[in-house]
């Protein structure tokens, strides 16, 4: 046998063995070949049978050297390996289309996900707007019941201001703020609280009506903004305050409450600034809250002042009519302004309150009122009075309690008018009141009202010595005057010559 030959029969021998053992694991994979193919699949197991078969029958060919003709045996091998080759290249051909169309699949599966991933992306993104839209709301409601709690708890227009700018200047991240108010009787706007200014230029803010930026929004009731200050040329009239305040941009708000214009709100960035909507809707929220703190407060500050008229005026009348009284008596001129001030001292000893007071004083002014319904006749008689004139003149607190119990404002100071003839053993006029039964005000008055009687000259009697009249004074504590009164009385040291009040008028 030859090389050649010997070379031929080896390799024919390896061959088979590869063929033996890609149709074993040929074999092995065919119940996870798909259905479709795998007829096909199994024609490629017979195929590479017949292979090996022929491999074999060629090796025992030419080690038996059976005579056997060889060109059968090729064309055989040939025809199956072209046969095999077009079932691999079929099957090939078929799983690269199913790869193809897997591919096309997973591609679609792709793009769907990647839109889904977009439009979750888009959501996630809304979601979180619509989040943060909802936080700052949040903030902003916040905010305004902040704000709208100050305004009902304080009606003094300069705190209520001041507070009302500490809210807004952090919440709407601003670098500056400050409300000015509409003066009607100059029709200007003026500076009255400011927050975030590093200066004190913006407190000498102060433009007419239509003129500068703060003039033109009070005029036209609307807002102005100006993003780039330097380029405003004429339209901000106060070149201090950008010196001062570096301020960049602008934005100024009308305050108006019940169609009234009430001061504008400027608003300040040291940055340029172009507000959105929603921001501008906001802060026009702020500005009517602002605008009605400061109608309230004004309404509040204007009711004070005219109570505080009222009351001077009604005091006024008081001390008007305790005038004409003392008129008709000149006499008695000064008694009653010596009588409050005595009458106040002691009260004062008492603990009463400044409230209190206020009535004790427009009592002793009026102590005397009842005694308009008595005749000049027997008010002005030098001699010694009949019963029945005494009976008359004994009216007078009655006089005074149906003239002035119809007076609501003056009802709290009836106490004096009506009951200082009252005495402490019960035994006083008109309606016998006994010890703490009589009011403690009227009580206090009795012993100022005798002192100043006593010591100043009277027609019917001289003026007495100080020491007689506390002596005097004195020895009626428990009878006709509340010891404890009597008490504060000497405490004061009146008895003892000092800068008392009353004391001989001369």
């Amino acid at each position: 046998m030859t090389n050649l030959q010997l070379l031929g029969i080896v390799a024919v021998f390896t061959g088979a063995l590869f063929l033996g053992a890609s149709l074993y694991f040929h074999l092995r994979a065919a119940r996870r070949i798909p259905l479709e193919i795998r007829p096909k699949w199994l024609l490629m197991a017979g195929l590479m049978t017949f292979f090996l078969t022929g491999y074999l029958f060629f090796l025992v060919i030419h080690v038996l050297k059976i005579n056997f003709p060889l060109e059968i045996l090729t064309a055989a091998v040939f025809f199956g390996g072209g046969l095999f080759v077009f079932l691999v290249t079929r099957i090939t051909l078929r799983a690269l289309e199913e790869i193809s169309a897997h591919e096309e699949q997973l591609h679609a599966i792709n793009e769907k996900l990647l839109a889904k991933n977009r439009d979750l992306e888009e959501e996630i993104s809304l979601r979180l707007g619509a989040e943060k839209q909802a936080q700052l709301r949040l903030r902003h409601l916040a905010a305004l019941h902040s704000i709208d709690t100050i305004i009902s708890a304080s009606l003094d227009l300069g705190v209520t201001l001041k507070v009302f700018l500490e809210q807004i200047v952090p919440l709407l991240e601003i670098d500056a703020a400050a409300v000015l108010l509409f003066n009607p009787h100059t029709q200007t706007v003026e500076f009255a609280a400011g927050q975030g200014f590093h200066g004190t230029a913006v407190t000498t803010s102060r433009e007419r009506l239509g003129e500068g930026s703060a003039g033109r929004v009070a005029l036209t009731r609307k807002p102005e903004i100006i993003p780039q200050l330097t380029a405003a040329g004429g339209n901000f009239s106060r070149p201090e305050l950008l010196r001062e305040e570096r301020a960049v941009s602008y934005c100024g708000l009308p305050l108006i409450a019940k169609g009234e214009i009430q001061g504008v709100l400027e608003i300040y960035h040291r940055h340029p600034f172009s507000p959105d909507p929603e921001w501008l809707e906001f802060v026009q929220s702020l500005a009517i809250r602002a605008a009605i703190a400061i109608e309230n407060a004004t309404l509040f500050n204007d009711l004070q002042r005219s109570n505080s008229e009222l009351i001077l005026a009604y005091d006024t009348t008081l001390e008007g009519w305790s005038h004409a009284l003392e008129l008709r008596d000149r006499e008695t001129q000064g008694h009653t302004q010596r009588v409050v001030q005595m009458t106040r001292e002691i009260a004062k000893r008492f603990g009463m309150r400044e409230e209190q007071l206020v009535h004790v004083t427009r009592g002793a002014l009026l102590h005397d009122i009842g005694k308009m319904g008595i005749s000049d006749s027997i008010l002005m008689n030098e001699g010694p009075l009949t019963g029945e004139e005494r009976d008359l003149m004994r009216k007078h607190p009655v006089y005074a309690m149906e003239m002035l119990s119809p007076i609501a404002y003056l009802q709290p100071a009836l106490d004096i008018p009506y009951c200082h003839h009252e005495h402490w053993d019960g035994s006083g006029y008109p309606r016998g009141l006994k010890g703490n039964q009589i009011p403690l005000a009227a009580r206090i008055f009795a012993v100022a009202d005798t002192w100043d009687a006593l010591v100043n000259a009277r027609r019917y009697h001289e003026a007495w010595p100080r020491e007689k009249v506390c002596e005097h004074i004195v020895a009626q504590a428990g009878s006709h005057f509340d010891p404890e009164v009597i008490k504060i009385f000497q405490e004061l040291e009146w008895c003892r010559g000092g800068n008392e009040p009353g004391g001989p008028t001369g």
